[in-house]
């Protein structure tokens, strides 16, 4: 007989289970070549599978070069209070000299000027002595760095996140198959009863096709459930980076972690100083500060020192002959007072501030929503505490419900109908248990995330 109630809760759990994460990454089987070791069958536990995770992201990689890029730039800023030293070389040749007109002796007479070759070599160097910009400019590129850290930060904590859900909806998907085919095999055990029976006739032909209509009613569950365990491994693979044709198998079970995750939620504090938005957004914060500063210091003056040395030679005839060079050298202060830019340097202060206003505000209400994001998630980990406790006694009680219903169906006292009954509510009952150590398990690790415990999501 086909229970309406039994078929919409395995389809429920079937689709819950199957659900994916979206992640786009590449495919790098040479990363887990040490797990594999040349088997075609991997056993992997979910700390392995954040570490492969982690070495083969593009997103983690991405991250770790935009820090190299803005060290690079750091570096780059700071070169700017070394000196600066140039080499010029010039070569002038002159095509007709300059005529000059000269009265002497109340007569006019013309003279020519200059040398048909000139060369001039030489050093130029420059150093800034007082440049309060460039001061500036130095301690904003340490925050820039500090802002790169904390956003590859935050993508590891989302990845470690994923990772988990993955890992754990992969063994809800495997805990369900295994309740499915327990049902299957029961169902298909009783029907094969029944058709020995009839043979014997001792049972009706009716008994017979009911329960193998039962059977394969039971069959594209069954089917279904096969399907969403390949659905969850290769949401692992992908997210690890991994090639799908290896075969993974996980190293625990979903009974078995509810054994390991009793706890979890006690002494937990309510600190939001690791949670990754916020402290990205103190950050942004500091910059914006330091932009003003920066703004300001356009008023101060700056100083800066040269110094030149150059040899120069004037020749005629033969450019590459007769040439001799001699030295002419210089040193300079150069100030720079700034006095009016029709105000361009004040408007540009008065939009910082405002930015630094806005971003208080934006600090103000994250604070509230991720306060109450962990009130509620505090609260729904509690509740699925006892969720657990209950489905455990459920489970106890449906196994003990179906034992007594299948020893008085075995003496007569009971019939096919109530037997099977019995059979879907204890299916039914370890569904309803795995799915409660799911949820518990998924809501503990979001709040990992939320919190930005890294060191809980990889070892917990």
């Amino acid at each position: 007989m086909n229970n309406p109630f039994f078929s919409k809760r395995i389809i429920k759990s079937i689709f819950a289970v199957g659900i994916v994460l979206g992640c786009h990454l590449t495919t790098n089987a040479d990363t887990v070549s040490a797990y594999t070791s040349g088997s075609d069958t991997l056993t992997i536990s979910r700390q392995e599978c954040i570490e492969i995770a982690l070495q083969t992201s593009p997103t983690i990689k991405i991250k770790n070069l935009e820090i190299k890029r803005l060290d690079f730039a750091k570096k780059e800023t700071t070169s700017g209070l070394l000196p600066t030293i140039d080499f010029s070389a010039a070569y002038q040749r002159a095509i007709e000299l300059q005529t000059i007109r000269m009265n002497m002796g109340g007569q006019s007479q013309s003279l020519k000027m200059g040398s048909d070759n000139t060369w001039n070599v030489g050093f130029n160097a420059t150093l800034p002595i007082i440049a309060p910009t460039l001061w500036k400019a130095i301690k904003i590129s340490d925050t820039q760095i500090l802002s790169a850290l904390e956003d590859a930060r935050s993508s590891r904590l989302d990845m470690v996140n994923n990772i988990n859900k993955a890992y754990y909806s992969w063994l809800l998907a495997i805990a369900s198959r295994d309740v499915i085919r327990q049902n299957y095999e029961v169902a298909r055990l009783t029907a094969e009863i029944y058709e020995q029976q009839f043979a014997a006739g001792t049972a009706t032909e009716y008994d017979v096709l009911r329960s193998s209509v039962q059977v394969k009613n039971i069959e594209p569950e069954l089917m279904q459930a096969d399907i969403a365990v390949k659905q969850c491994a290769l949401q692992l693979q992908v997210l690890m980076g991994m090639d799908y044709m290896v075969e993974l198998k996980p190293n625990i079970t979903l009974r078995e972690m509810q054994q390991q995750m009793y706890g979890y939620e006690l002494g937990r504090e309510k600190s939001l100083a690791d949670n990754s938005s916020l402290r990205s957004l103190d950050i942004q914060k500091k910059l914006l500060e330091q932009n003003v500063e920066l703004k300001k210091l356009t008023w101060v003056p700056t100083l800066g020192g040269s110094f030149n040395i150059s040899w120069l030679s004037l020749s005629n005839g033969n450019a590459l002959k007769n040439q001799e060079f001699n030295p002419y050298s210089t040193v300079a202060l150069q100030l720079s007072v700034p006095i009016f830019s029709g105000g361009s340097r004040l408007y540009a202060l008065r939009q910082a501030e405002v930015q630094l206003k806005e971003i208080a505000l934006q600090r103000e209400n994250l604070v509230n929503s991720l306060n109450m994001q962990i009130d509620l998630a505090l609260d729904n980990i509690s509740k699925e505490v006892k969720q657990i406790s209950t489905s455990e006694e459920g489970v106890r009680q449906a196994v003990k419900a179906h034992s007594i219903m299948q020893k008085s169906f075995e003496i007569g006292a009971a019939s096919y109908l109530d037997l099977r009954d019995s059979e879907l509510a204890e299916t039914s009952a370890k569904l309803a248990y795995y799915q409660t150590i799911y949820n518990y398990l998924v809501s503990s690790s979001e709040l990992d995330l939320l919190i930005g415990r890294e060191s809980e999501l990889t070892n917990r």
